[in-house]
C-alpha cells in the first residue's frame, strides 16, 4: 500500500518482496503427480491412457484405472513434463509442471477425440496457453496457467493484472485491477467462477465495477482458466467487454496439506485434504486477513487505516449413482478510513477544508452445483448460487471556520442475486457437440445514497425492488475432416423490470491450414444490462415530484466481428494477430448534458448516478493486435504485445468522440529466466522483466470557474475528451532465487517498480471553494511482501 509519495517525476521502489519456504517428512527430492484423464468434450474419464514422464531413465509411466485415475510416484521436484495417450485420441504433451518437494500435483487432463478414420494420421498436439479450454471459444480466447499470475513481474498473483499483459488490455489505473478491454469500460468484464457468475471479486469496489484494489480471489485455489475477450460463445451472456471463466480445482483426495502466507494479500492459512478417502471426496479452503491491520495492531501508524478479510472454499463430493456435488463460496468484507481530522491543515486533501473518508465493502458469492452423466456423451450440471454486495460510505467535511464534522455525503446499498441455472451438454459424436442452457436470475437491491447540495440533501438513489433476468442459451460445434470447425451458437435474454428483450446469434469458424497455422473468425451480438443501480437513479419532473427517470432502459448492445491467425513458429514460440470490430448501439446517454456516454464509467470508486438517460447513443472500437510469446523453454520465456486502436462513441447530439479509454496504443513486454546453479542444479536464479508502454487517456476537464460559483464539482463538457493525460511509461523488474534441497523448499525474490509519471495512479480532485486541482492518492494500494510456507 502507498502510504505517503513524495511528488516526483519518477520513483523506483521496492513493490513486492516474496519469499517462499516449503516443507515436507519426506527423504528426497521426489513427489507424486496425479490425476485424471477425461474426454475434453463430455468430461467422461477415459480408462487405460497412457501418462509417459518424459526424459525419465529408466523410463517413469503408468496407465489410469477404471475411474480414469492415475498416480505417478518417484517424479523428481522442479520442472517436469508429462506425454498423455489413448487410442482414438490425439496425444498430448504438457509441459511447464512445476513439481514441489512440498505438495502433490494434481491435474485434470483432457484429451480430444481424433476425427480422423484409423491408420490416416497420428496426431500429437500439446496443451497451449494460446488454446483456451472451452472449445467452442474459436477466437479472441486463451487459457492461463495459474503460475502466470505470479510468475509474471508486477501480476502479484492477480489474474486481472495479469492479464494487462495480453493484446489489447490495459490497467486502467495502477493502484486498481480493473482492464480495458479493446477500449471498453471495465463494466463490460464478467468474472464467473466454476460456471457461477459472481460479483465483483474486489476489496473496496464499487457496485457496478469489476475492479478493486485487491482481489477477493486467491489464486492457491484456482487452476487453469480461460480468459476472452471478444465474439464469445453463447453460453456467456449479459456481458459486452469480456470474460474471466475461473475454475477452482479440488482439493487432494489422499492426502491433508497446509500452508500460510503472509504478504500484499494479507496474512493467509490454507488447507486441503480428504473428506473420506474411500469415496474421494475432498475440501479446499484458505483465509487471509489485511496485513496492514496487523501492522496497525502491531502499532505501525499508518496515513490509510485500511481492513479487509476474505474466505474461500470448495468441497467435492462425488456420488456412486447421482453425480458429483460441489460447493463453492468466496467471500470478503473491506474498511477504509482516510481521516484528514487526524491530519495537520498543511496534510488536508483540500487547502480550505479537510474531509473524513469512512467507506467499507462486502461481497460473497456461494454456489451448490450438480453434475450427472446420463451416459458417456450426455451429462447436465445444475448450479444454485447466492450472489451478495454491500457498499457503505460516509464522507464528513470541516474547514477552519466550521471545526464541527457536517455529514456531506453517503451511501448505503445491497445487491442480492439468488439464481439457478442448468446446462445440458451432449457429444453426438467426434466430429458434432451441442449444448444447451437456462438461466434465472432473482434480484433483490435496496440502495440509498445522497449529496448535500445548496442547503438540502440531494437523494439520488432510494429504492427497494425485486426483479429477474431470465436467459437461454443453444449451440452447436462441428469439426469437419479437412481441419475445419465451425461454431454456431444463440443467446436469449431478458428483463422482467422493464420487458428488455435481446436475441443474440453468434457465429465462429476455425480452419487449420497445416499444423502449425490456423485461421479463425468469429461474430456475433452481445447485450448487456445497465449497473443496476442506474435503473433506480431519482430525477424531479416538472411537478416535482420523484420519479426514476432511467427505469425503461434497454440493454446496451454491440456486434463483435473477429478475424484472427495463428503461427506456431517453433515448438515453444508462436504468433498471433487479431483484427477486430464492434459496434455498440442502444448506449445510454443524456440530453441535459448530450456529451455524456456511459461508455465512459467504470474506472473509478463510484459510478456517476446520470438521471434522464435515453438508449440514443453510439460507440466503435476498432484495431489490429500482435502477440509474440515464447513459452517457458530451455529455462527462459517472453511475450510481447501491441495493440494499435480506435475507441470512439456518440453522445445525445451525434458528435463522435474519443472515450475515455481510447488511448490508442498498448506495448506490452515481460520475460522471465531461470538459471540453474551449483553442481546439483538445486539452486535457481530467477530474473523478470516488464515493460508497459501505453498512450495516455482522454478525460473531461474541470470547469473551475463554474465549480466555484457553484460550490459543486463541474465539468467542462464542452472540452470533453479533447485533452490527454502523458503517456504512460511503467516497469517492474525482478531478481530472486529458489532452492531445493533434501525435504526444503526454499524461494526469495524481489520486484522493482519504476514509472515516468503518475497519470495512473494520480486521483484527481477539485477545490469547490478555490478551485485549485489536487492530485490525491487517497486509496492507493500497492503490495508489501509475502512469506509462504508449505507442510
Amino acid at each position: 500500500m502507498l502510504y505517503s509519495v513524495q511528488k516526483s517525476v519518477f520513483l523506483i521502489f521496492i513493490s513486492i518482496l516474496s519469499a517462499t519456504v516449503t516443507l515436507q517428512c519426506q527423504t528426497g527430492f521426489f513427489q507424486i503427480i496425479k490425476g485424471i484423464v477425461v474426454d475434453k468434450t463430455s468430461q467422461v474419464p477415459l480408462a487405460g491412457a497412457n501418462v509417459i514422464l518424459v526424459n525419465s531413465d529408466p523410463l517413469n509411466g503408468t496407465v489410469t484405472d477404471l475411474s480414469g485415475n492415475f498416480v505417478l510416484k518417484n517424479v523428481p521436484s522442479g520442472r517436469q513434463s508429462l506425454r498423455v495417450s489413448f487410442i482414438g485420441y490425439q496425444s498430448t504433451d504438457l509441459t511447464d509442471l512445476i513439481v514441489s518437494s512440498a505438495k502433490e500435483t494434481v491435474l485434470k487432463i483432457e484429451l480430444e477425440e481424433n476425427i480422423y478414420t484409423a491408420g490416416e494420421v497420428t496426431i500429437s498436439s500439446e496443451i497451449r496457453k494460446d488454446k483456451p479450454l472451452n472449445l467452442m471459444a474459436l477466437v479472441s480466447a486463451r487459457s492461463f496457467t495459474i503460475e502466470e499470475t505470479d510468475k509474471y513481474a508486477g501480476s502479484y498473483g492477480d489474474p486481472a493484472r495479469m492479464a494487462a499483459n495480453y493484446a489489447g488490455v490495459l490497467s486502467s489505473r495502477d493502484n486498481r485491477n480493473d482492464i480495458i478491454i479493446r477500449g471498453n469500460s471495465s463494466m463490460g468484464l464478467q468474472y464467473r467462477m466454476d460456471g457461477i457468475e459472481i460479483a465483483n471479486p474486489n476489496h473496496f469496489g464499487a457496485l457496478g465495477t469489476t475492479g478493486g484494489p485487491i482481489s477477493v480471489i486467491n489464486t492457491n485455489l484456482l487452476t487453469n482458466s480461460d480468459f476472452l475477450t471478444g465474439a464469445f460463445p453463447a453460453e456467456y451472456g449479459n456481458a459486452l467487454a469480456g470474460i474471466f471463466d475461473l475454475k477452482m480445482r479440488t482439493g487432494n483426495t489422499e492426502r491433508r496439506e497446509y500452508w500460510t502466507q503472509m504478504g500484499f494479500n494479507g496474512l493467509e492459512f490454507g488447507t486441503e485434504g480428504p473428506v473420506s478417502r474411500k469415496s474421494g471426496s475432498s475440501y479446499l479452503a484458505a483465509y487471509r486477513y489485511s496485513f496492514v491491520d496487523i501492522l496497525e495492531k502491531l502499532g505501525v501508524e499508518l496515513d490509510e487505516s485500511a481492513k479487509y478479510q476474505d474466505l474461500s472454499i470448495k468441497l467435492n463430493f462425488p456420488t456412486k449413482n447421482a453425480g458429483t456435488f460441489s460447493l463453492i463460496g468466496i467471500g470478503g468484507t473491506s474498511r477504509i478510513k482516510i481521516l484528514d481530522s487526524e491530519s495537520d491543515q498543511e496534510d488536508w486533501t483540500f487547502e480550505t477544508h479537510g474531509e473524513d473518508i469512512n467507506t467499507g465493502s462486502a461481497v460473497l458469492s456461494f454456489g451448490i452445483s450438480n453434475q450427472y452423466f446420463f451416459n458417456e456423451s450426455t451429462r447436465i450440471k445444475t448450479d444454485l448460487s447466492f450472489v451478495g454486495s454491500n457498499v457503505s460510505t460516509q464522507i464528513d467535511t470541516f474547514g477552519l471556520t466550521s471545526p464541527e464534522k457536517f455529514n456531506w455525503a453517503g451511501e448505503k446499498s445491497t445487491e442480492l442475486k439468488y439464481t439457478i441455472t442448468s446446462s445440458l451438454k451432449k457429444k453426438i459424436d467426434a466430429k458434432n457437440n451441442f449444448a444447451f442452457g437456462i438461466t434465472g436470475d432473482k434480484y433483490d437491491v435496496d440502495y440509498s445514497d445522497s449529496t448535500f447540495f445548496k442547503g438540502n440533501y440531494r437523494i439520488e438513489t432510494d429504492s427497494r425492488d425485486l426483479f429477474s433476468l431470465l436467459r437461454a442459451y443453444s449451440q452447436w460445434e462441428r469439426r469437419y475432416i479437412y481441419r475445419l470447425t465451425s461454431y454456431l451458437g444463440l443467446n436469449f435474454q431478458y428483463l422482467t423490470l422493464n420487458s428488455s428483450v435481446s436475441l443474440e446469434p453468434r457465429a465462429g469458424l476455425l480452419w487449420e491450414i497445416s499444423p502449425l497455422q490456423t485461421f479463425n473468425f468469429g461474430m456475433g451480438m452481445h447485450s448487456q444490462m445497465q449497473p443496476r443501480m442506474m435503473y433506480y437513479v431519482e430525477s424531479l419532473d416538472t411537478d416535482g415530484k420523484s420519479v426514476l427517470s432511467n427505469r425503461q432502459l434497454d440493454f446496451s448492445k454491440s456486434l463483435h466481428f473477429v478475424l484472427g491467425y495463428n503461427f506456431l513458429i517453433a515448438e515453444n514460440l508462436r504468433l498471433k494477430a487479431e483484427t477486430y470490430y464492434q459496434h455498440l448501439y442502444n448506449i445510454p446517454v443524456s440530453e441535459s448534458i448530450p456529451q455524456y456516454s456511459i461508455l465512459n464509467e467504470g474506472t473509478q470508486y463510484f459510478v456517476d448516478r446520470q438521471d434522464s438517460l435515453v438508449n440514443n447513443g453510439t460507440g466503435t472500437n476498432y484495431g489490429l493486435e500482435l502477440t509474440l510469446e515464447k513459452f517457458f523453454d530451455r529455462n527462459y520465456y517472453f511475450l510481447f504485445t501491441g495493440s494499435l486502436f480506435q475507441s470512439k462513441y456518440k453522445g445525445y447530439d451525434g458528435t463522435e468522440r474519443s472515450t475515455s479509454f481510447n488511448c490508442n496504443y498498448i506495448l506490452n513486454g515481460v520475460a522471465g529466466y531461470e538459471l540453474p546453479l551449483g553442481k546439483r542444479k538445486n539452486r535457481i536464479l530467477i530474473l523478470g522483466l516488464r515493460m508497459t508502454w501505453a498512450g495516455g487517456r482522454p478525460y473531461v476537464p474541470f470547469d473551475q470557474q463554474a465549480t466555484v460559483t457553484n460550490r459543486e464539482v463541474v465539468y467542462d463538457w464542452n472540452r470533453a475528451y479533447q485533452e490527454k493525460y502523458e503517456d504512460y511509461l511503467r516497469g517492474s523488474f525482478r531478481f530472486g532465487i529458489r532452492r531445493n534441497e533434501k525435504g526444503f523448499n526454499m524461494q526469495f525474490y524481489i520486484d522493482l517498480q519504476y514509472r515516468a509519471n503518475y497519470t495512473y495512479v494520480y486521483l484527481y480532485r477539485i477545490d469547490i471553494v478555490t478551485g485549485e486541482i489536487v492530485k490525491t492518492y487517497k486509496m492507493g494500494f500497492y503490495p508489501l511482501g509475502v512469506w509462504r510456507i508449505q507442510f
